[in-house]
């Protein structure tokens, strides 16, 4: 038994098609979606879709936040950003990370401090998945 998967982002469509299972980056936690789930809507936070195929390796998808709809045959992932694994740039997350580790250390203002909290995340969350991609 399957589910339809779509996971959307601003710039175009990075994934269609049935699963066995997603696992996402749910703001309370990860949530795991199998066929027939019941519907929720919840927010992303900054992290892996990762996507299950009988079958197939499993697929990483780094998402920088965003919504999660679940219908009992399909699951929508819109997100600003979302990229495969294999496409992810160490480099450019590195600069990311540090740009928001120093925005940090220089204590701006509040609405700076929320920004660079978030870009740190989303840094460290692509970090992450470029780590767990090498070690397998």
């Amino acid at each position: 038994m399957t589910i339809q998967l779509e996971i959307v982002s601003a710039e175009s469509e990075i994934f269609s098609g049935a699963v066995n299972a997603v696992i996402a980056p749910a703001i309370m936690g990860d949530v795991g979606i199998y066929p027939k789930h019941t519907p929720l809507v919840t927010q992303l936070k900054p992290g892996e879709v990762k996507i299950e195929i009988d079958g197939e390796e499993d697929q990483y998808i780094f998402v920088s936040g965003g919504l999660l709809e679940v219908q009992p045959d399909v699951v929508t992932v819109l997100s600003d950003t979302a990229i495969r694994a294999e496409d992810l740039d160490e480099n450019l997350a590195l600069e990311a990370q540090s740009k928001a580790k120093e925005a940090l250390s220089e204590k701006a203002g509040e609405i700076d401090s929320a920004r660079a909290l978030a870009e740190l995340a989303e840094a460290t969350a692509r970090l992450r998945l470029i780590e767990k991609m090498r070690k397998a």
